[in-house]
């Protein structure tokens, strides 16, 4: 069955990032996915828990972190009782968390959310004193909320765990990850000629700079502004075969900010400098 998108973002409001009390008569059959990070709490109910391709039971007390794009859902046993089920929910994005993690001090709390990527399980007998603060998070506000966040992950990162999903589940993140590299690809084809950041096309799929990066050279096996400047000498290409514009006027037509860097990259690109790219298509 097909993971459906479940938008985060529009629940939040003006919050960097959610931490609620979800109480229901049944945790339903809900096979989601986000971009964000999920650490879920099971405070009453039992039933079937469900990430990727794991499938095990849960009780209260399960505690269980999902990284970003993961397929999950929990299941009550027999939703015919209606017993009532409740689970503390904390949802952050890549973007909010990688801005508090710049500190060397917390380099365990980046190594424990790589590690989520394929959903992580924490035993009960371990994380009893974490449940506690958990469970106490939703009714924190400002800077204490965020200290808390950290506080609970840090100390997550220290306790024992053990995978959820296979190695070999895929799941929704590599169509997700192809899309998100489309919208990236076609926005910078439409603005190549414009000034355009790092910062720019990460917002654009919601990651930082720093995540961004990573992502787009495991997907193109180019840096951004390899690429970016590709579809920029291509531009220019275009421009020198099909016009009489002075070079310097086509470099920065083509989002060159400089001459100098504009020849070095077209040298580098293509062999020749432009002038000489230009004769060659005159001759």
């Amino acid at each position: 069955m097909k993971a459906a998108y479940e938008d985060i973002d529009s629940k939040k409001g003006d919050a960097s990032f959610l931490a609620y009390e979800l109480n229901v008569p049944y945790f339903p059959f809900k096979w989601h996915y986000h971009p964000e990070y999920e650490l879920t709490l099971i405070v009453k109910g039992s039933g079937k828990r469900m990430v990727g391709d794991s499938h095990m039971n849960f009780e209260a007390g399960d505690l269980v972190l999902i990284g970003p794009d993961m397929p999950h859902t929990w299941v009550s046993d027999d939703q015919r009782k209606r017993n009532r089920s409740s689970a503390i929910v904390i949802q952050f994005s890549e973007q909010f968390i990688e801005s508090l993690l710049q500190p060397v001090e917390l380099a365990a709390i980046s190594r424990l959310l790589a590690d989520s990527a394929d959903g992580l399980f924490f035993t009960q007998q371990s994380t009893k004193k974490i449940r506690d603060q958990v469970q106490a998070l939703p009714s924190k506000q400002g800077v204490e909320k965020i200290t808390a966040l950290l506080l609970i992950l840090d100390q997550l990162a220290a306790q024992r765990k053990s995978r959820l999903a296979s190695p070999y589940y895929t799941g929704v993140k590599g169509k997700e990850n192809e899309h998100r590299l489309n919208k990236v690809c076609r926005y910078l084809q439409k603005h190549a000629s414009e000034k355009l950041s790092v910062n720019n096309a990460a917002s654009l799929i919601h990651l930082s700079d720093s995540a961004f990066c990573k992502f787009f050279k495991r997907a193109t096996g180019k840096t951004f502004s390899d690429y970016l400047n590709e579809i920029r000498v291509g531009l220019a290409c275009q421009q020198l075969t099909e016009s009489d514009k002075p070079v310097a006027g086509i470099a920065y037509e083509c989002g060159f900010e400089s001459l100098t860097y504009f020849n070095r990259v077209f040298l580098r690109k293509k062999g020749v400098t432009p002038r000489v790219f230009r004769k060659d298509y005159q001759r």
